[in-house]
């Protein structure tokens, strides 16, 4: 097998080696491909912004955001992918989104209530927000309540809205509908 260069990525800028880590980690095939249409999806949005963002941050975080699968599909796969991405030499701010992305960025109230530790998991950066709305985006449409990825946009808040799998709670639900305006804020002023 050839060597992995880490400059060889796909249009995205999702880097084979970053895959491959992944697939060390123990991360499954299944939930590989979840993590590379979230970046995908992560990185079409964030070109709609216009925006300046840091655009290595958002493909490796949406990337690296479910690397604690390897470990659970629990509540505290964000905990523990973080505490795996530093083990593995990642960069702080794409553990911090691995630890932050469990509903949308949780408070320490809530936190405490889902057994994690007693820490602000909000989310700070426009990145990380795009990256957590991708995940959701990706959510809906691999689910196929969508028959296109426009109508998960379109739709996003009838969808959340209806469907508890996807809104959580109504905390939870009301970030998700703050982070779907404030992009779809920005991708409309883009375009204009």
């Amino acid at each position: 097998m050839p060597e992995i260069r880490k400059h060889q990525a796909d249009p995205f800028g999702v880097a084979e080696a970053d895959v491959q880590l992944l697939r060390r980690a123990g991360v499954s095939e299944e939930d590989i491909a979840h993590c590379r249409k979230v970046a995908h999806k992560a990185v079409e949005i964030a070109r709609r912004t216009c925006q300046p963002l840091n655009m290595d941050l958002i493909v490796r975080g949406a990337l690296f955001h479910d690397l604690g699968k390897a470990k659970t599909h629990g509540i505290e796969h964000g905990k523990i992918g973080a505490e795996l991405g530093r083990s593995l030499g990642l960069p702080e701010a794409v553990t911090d989104i691995m630890e932050k992305h469990i509903r949308g960025g949780l408070t320490e109230e809530e936190a405490t209530e889902l057994g994690l530790p007693k820490k602000d998991y909000r989310l700070k950066s426009l990145e990380e927000r795009i990256i957590i709305y991708a995940d959701r985006l990706v959510d809906i449409i691999s689910d196929g309540v969508v028959g296109k990825d426009a109508d998960a946009e379109g739709r996003f808040e009838e969808i959340l809205s209806q469907n508890v799998k996807y809104g959580k709670n109504d905390l939870t639900l009301q970030r998700y509908l703050a982070y779907h305006g404030e992009i779809q804020g920005l991708v409309r002023r883009a375009c204009t």
